[in-house]
């Protein structure tokens, strides 16, 4: 069973960065990366990476204050209410679905990154031709680092 207080990554993957949390996407990934960071459970994932910082930007949050809540133990929906009392930018929410839309669809703009994103992929499952954005390609590394088939 996982335990979503102190998710152990080097057993599951973090949630999908597609996972919703008041509207935001990234967030739900990110605070499992955070938990698993506090409990020592991370394995390879990376809370404050630079998809979290496209996050924490947007909300208008401090990333250490974000893991201080989350060494407290606060639940996601705890976290969503300090978020909203917190943020610096305070987004509507049609300003965070947009937001969230326009996440879901990013995909390598410039030159490195596309190559970046093509390495990846070679490595992950060169034959899915459906792979396009960021967010598909961390779901298959997800998939494939804990022992599914591309």
């Amino acid at each position: 069973m996982i335990n979503f207080h102190a998710p152990d990554l080097t057993q599951h993957p973090p949630r999908s960065d597609r996972v919703r949390i008041g509207g935001y996407v990234i967030l739900a990934r990110m605070l499992d990366k955070g938990r698993a960071t506090v409990a020592d459970t991370d394995g390879d994932y990376h809370y404050d990476c630079p998809v979290d910082k496209r996050f924490l930007e947007f909300a208008g949050i401090d990333a250490a204050q974000l893991k201080d809540q989350l060494a407290a133990g606060a639940g996601d929906g705890q976290i969503l209410e300090w978020i909203q009392a917190h943020s610096t930018t305070k987004p509507s929410a049609v300003e965070i679905e947009v937001w969230s839309t326009h996440q879901e669809q990013r995909s390598p703009g410039d030159l490195d990154s596309r190559e970046f994103f093509s390495s990846l992929h070679q490595g992950a499952g060169p034959e899915r031709e459906d792979i396009m954005t960021w967010f598909d390609l961390l779901d298959l590394d997800d998939f494939v680092s804990f022992g599914g088939k591309a």
